[in-house]
């Protein structure tokens, strides 16, 4: 009896679960993955921004990235003995202390590198005979005396400088140390001795004790001002003269300070602060950029000034490498939430549909319970919970597998995300499900687009939302997308434009397939017809599926033209800047190459194509011809206007390259660069080649192509030139938007062979020849020549950490949209899977063999999959050309690499972007459709005409 009363009381969740334990597992693997993706992405992205930051202020220069604080030396009105404890080691220390615990979060010091003591600011002129004069001028020594020389450096020779005696303002004897470099550069050893002016009495002596080396020479400690590791020849400034002199420094013992008060060397105190990025995250940027503000002119100076002195400063550059590593995050965000909407509305809706699925295999289960006086909140209370007991725990795991997977990031965001999902799950299943029984089916009836026309509400409520987008998008093209930060309007761009595509093409699409049904009515075969027919008024169509799949494909479109339109910038870069596979140069502008040096690297394995280039720059362009325009950092026209009177006219310059036609125009065709019909420069007539040693005569007239603007100016008139490699007059015949190794726009290209000097000075090669070869080649002729590689100018542009975390994302997004774009296909066949097996097992009985139906479930499924792999490549396209404008690849594939072309790089459609995924979708359908044709013919149709008679 106990028995019986707990079979009939068993829990409803407990008997559903065992009832369908397949569907409870994919809703759970289902909202396991979506939950993990979700709170992957933000944590992703603190990730990426937190490794920028930190990376952004560890690589960069430590005298920017120091927080330092100084003030100049205690006042004159002051007792000697103040102003000497002031500067003493014990009271650096104690206001280095204080400092270092003052300093605002989220700034925090590397206490292991923090320096303090007392420097000259007035460099000193040492008049030691022995020192090095290299144009007669005496080198100019400052001096320092600060703690931790012998944490941060070796002894190698000598004894750590040490002070003896107390040191006061009247002491004219104290010990120092130099570093390697600067005992080799200026000559010094242990013993010798400098001399220092003082303002009473005789000289201050410096004696050397020791000669040191850093432990870490790119730390804070020596890189922060560089002379202390490394002295500098620099010009003189006062010289008339282009003259030279040494500068350094000299490390004084710790306690020595005091006896700098006595010289004329302005000593200041000072204490220097490298950061500690370690324990910075991507969102302190903002907090950090505030601090620093507050520390250079605000509240915090006041707090500094509070400790150390009234005249103390902070100079840093730490906020500006905070400001320019947040102007870099900026320019990427906006085109990574492009992605995260898209993916996160595709798996939103695919969500609804599995919802939609799983309410439609429980309809007649649902519909039983409420004739029978089911309440919908019971009903949907019962859906609630059953729901909850997968979903909840699905989306813990997946909320702590991604806080495994990504380490850094905060945790809130991510668990927000995984909430959302999981959110909302429970409430659109049982949402959904309880909707469709408000009031009590017939059982029976037909849910084609035939019968369920839509309502007149429906078709407001899709013309609304169809009249919003369009507005939104057209609201989108007027304004742009280059304001710079993240904008939701701009962010929403595929979501808005697959919405529009979705509603329209759901209307549309039957009207065709109805009348292409006509015509197939005529034929002898009925499969076609029946095919036809069956696809203009599945149900399968409709606008949730639809959406669903042209957002995935839309999504996976615009990551893979961004990651395309990554790799094309970084390759075309690399090719600007070497010109082709390979180049070999002088290290000097004017340098020429060898015959044998061009023989030798011509004749090595791997090459290809080589071709000679004599670039000159400086080229003075003629006087009627100059217009406007000024020279560029590479002696090129930049076709600017420039200020001054007409005379300057004939300075402004461009560069000529000669070429051999033939040479250059098959390595531009294999390199991918603009080439010219090799005839134009053609050198005959009056551009023939000179005989040896005669000279070019200023009536001679050369053919030349010409860049775009300096065609602009020269026109086709004849106009003289002096060059280096001879005077002569060029003529205009042909334009070309680039030439290969020159990243200028202005330019003139001439046959060599017509030129008085014709030796070469750049060598381009195209092929895969070997490095150390080609280097050892290049060597063998002397040291003034370089080899440059395109592969390896390629490797240069190698992620930063804000990059690689941008483009991973954008990897993951295509992977993800073009799972979901195959999940949500193979959704909206599974929903109408017993629709198709009941019809397949009636046909049998009439006579439809196996080959049949299966040609009958490909031809119905084709229509619909061709048109969302249609929908969405015009989707994908309409996305990638309404925000390409607004969108510049120059920070995720270019920034931070010194010397790289940062001309903008605009998004371009990607063929393969646009056409893998949508080929995707036809493929699985047809493969979905063969599958269930195959698991149909099987079984008898006696079995599936028994199995729930689906009518």
């Amino acid at each position: 009896m106990r028995d019986g009363k707990r079979a009939a009381n068993a829990p409803w969740i407990r008997t559903r679960l065992r009832t369908a334990p397949g569907a409870a597992v994919a809703l759970a693997v289902l909202v396991l993955v979506t939950a993990f993706l979700a709170a992957a992405f933000p944590r992703a992205v603190d990730a990426y921004e937190t490794k920028g930051l930190r990376h952004d202020i560890r690589l960069a220069d430590a005298g920017r990235s120091a927080v330092e604080v100084s003030r100049p030396q205690p006042g004159l009105e002051l007792p000697r003995e103040r102003r000497e404890a002031g500067v003493r080691t014990p009271e650096l220390k104690r206001i280095g202390g204080a400092l270092g615990k003052a300093l605002p979060d989220p700034l925090r010091a590397d206490m292991s590198s923090v320096a303090y003591g007392v420097r000259t600011l007035k460099p000193v002129l040492a008049t030691e005979p022995w020192l090095p004069r290299p144009d007669t001028v005496p080198p100019q020594l400052s001096y320092t005396a600060q703690t931790g020389l012998k944490e941060h450096a070796r002894l190698v020779k000598g004894a750590w400088p040490t002070t003896p005696d107390v040191v006061t303002a009247g002491s004219r004897a104290v010990r120092g140390a130099v570093t390697e470099e600067t005992a080799a550069a200026l000559n010094m050893k242990v013993g010798s001795t400098l001399r220092l002016p003082t303002a009473v009495g005789g000289p201050l002596t410096v004696t050397v004790t020791g000669i040191v080396a850093p432990r870490d020479p790119g730390g804070s400690y020596w890189s922060a001002d560089p002379l202390v590791r490394t002295p500098s020849l620099i010009p003189d400034p006062a010289s008339p003269f282009p003259q030279n002199y040494w500068t350094g420094t000299v490390l004084l013992a710790e306690d020595a300070g005091p006896a700098l008060l006595a010289t004329a060397t302005e000593p200041s105190l000072f204490w220097r602060f490298p950061p500690d990025a370690s324990a910075l995250t991507g969102p302190d940027g903002a907090r950090l950029t505030a601090v620093v503000n507050s520390l250079e002119s605000g509240p915090g100076l006041l707090k500094v000034r509070a400790i150390a002195g009234d005249t103390a400063e902070v100079l840093t550059g730490l906020g500006h490498i905070v400001q320019a590593n947040a102007r870099m995050r900026d320019a990427i965000s906006p085109v990574i939430a492009v992605a995260a909407l898209g993916i996160g509305s595709v798996a939103a809706v695919v969500l609804v549909m599995t919802g939609a699925l799983i309410a439609a295999r429980r309809k007649a289960e649902l519909a039983l319970m409420r004739s029978r006086g089911g309440s919908l909140r019971g009903i949907g209370g019962r859906l609630l919970a059953e729901t909850a007991v997968t979903v909840v725990p699905a989306s813990a795991l997946g909320l702590l597998l991604a806080v495994l997977a990504v380490g850094e990031g905060r945790w809130w965001p991510a668990a927000l995300a995984a909430t959302g999902v999981g959110l909302l799950v429970c409430v659109a299943l049982p949402l959904r499900t309880t909707l469709q029984h408000i009031r009590p089916t017939l059982h029976g009836a037909r849910e084609d687009m035939v019968s369920a026309r839509p309502s007149r509400r429906r078709t407001v409520a899709e013309l609304t939302l169809l009249v919003l987008a369009v507005g939104a998008v057209t609201a989108l093209r007027r304004r742009g997308t280059s304001g710079g930060g993240t904008d939701l309007l701009v962010s929403s761009a595929p979501v808005l434009v697959a919405l529009i595509a979705a509603l329209v093409l759901v209307r549309l699409y039957p009207l065709p397939l109805r009348l292409a049904a006509r015509p197939m009515a005529r034929l002898r075969g009925a499969i076609g017809f029946l095919s036809l027919a069956r696809a203009g008024r599945s149900s399968a169509g409709g606008a949730l599926p639809l959406l669903a799949l042209l957002l995935a494909l839309a999504t996976a479109a615009f990551g893979g033209s961004v990651i395309a339109g990554i790799g094309d910038a970084r390759d075309d870069a690399a090719l600007t800047a070497v010109g082709a596979d390979a180049r070999v140069s002088g290290k000097s502008e004017r340098a020429t190459l060898p015959d044998e040096l061009v023989r030798t690297v011509r004749d090595l394995d791997g090459v290809r194509n080589a071709a000679p280039l004599r670039v000159e720059f400086g080229v003075a362009m003629p006087e009627t011809a100059a217009g406007g325009g000024g020279v560029d950092d590479s002696g090129t026209d930049t076709g600017a206007d420039s200020e001054g009177d007409g005379d300057a006219a004939g300075a402004r310059a461009t560069t000529m390259v000669g070429v051999d036609p033939a040479s250059y125009t098959r390595l531009a065709r294999t390199t991918g660069l603009p080439d010219f019909p090799s005839g134009l420069l053609k050198a005959t007539g009056a551009s023939a080649p000179l005989s040896e040693g005669a000279e070019s005569g200023p009536e001679r007239v050369l053919p030349v192509i010409a860049s775009p603007a300096v065609a602009a100016r020269l026109g086709k008139e004849q106009h003289a030139v002096d060059t280096l490699s001879g005077n002569f007059k060029v003529q205009v015949v042909g334009t070309v938007e680039r030439v290969a190794s020159l990243a200028s726009t202005n330019f003139l290209i001439v046959n060599s062979a017509s030129l008085e000097q014709r030796a070469p000075t750049t060598l381009l090669l195209t092929g895969a020849p070997d490095p150390g070869k080609l280097r050892a080649a290049a060597d063998g002729n002397g040291e003034e020549f370089v080899v440059q590689l395109r592969s390896e100018e390629r490797a240069r542009y190698v992620n930063t950490p804000m990059q690689a975390g941008a483009e991973r994302i954008y990897l993951a997004a295509v992977a993800a949209g073009a799972g979901y774009a195959l999940l949500a296909v193979l959704l909206s066949l599974l929903q109408t899977a017993p629709e198709r097996k009941t019809l397949l097992a009636r046909l049998r009985t009439m006579g439809l063999t196996t080959g049949q139906g299966r040609r009958l479930l490909a031809f119905e499924a084709t229509p619909q999959a061709l048109l969302a792999a249609g929908g969405g490549l015009l989707t994908g396209w309409a996305t990638i050309v309404l925000l390409s404008p607004g969108i510049d690849l120059v920070p995720l594939a270019l920034a931070g690499v010194a010397g790289s072309d940062t001309s903008p790089v605009t998004l371009r459609a990607d063929l393969w972007s646009l056409a893998l995924p949508a080929a995707g979708v036809v493929t699985l359908a047809a493969a979905v459709a063969g599958v269930q044709a195959w698991w149909a013919s099987r079984r008898g149709s006696i079995t599936e005409l028994r199995a729930g008679d689906s009518r």
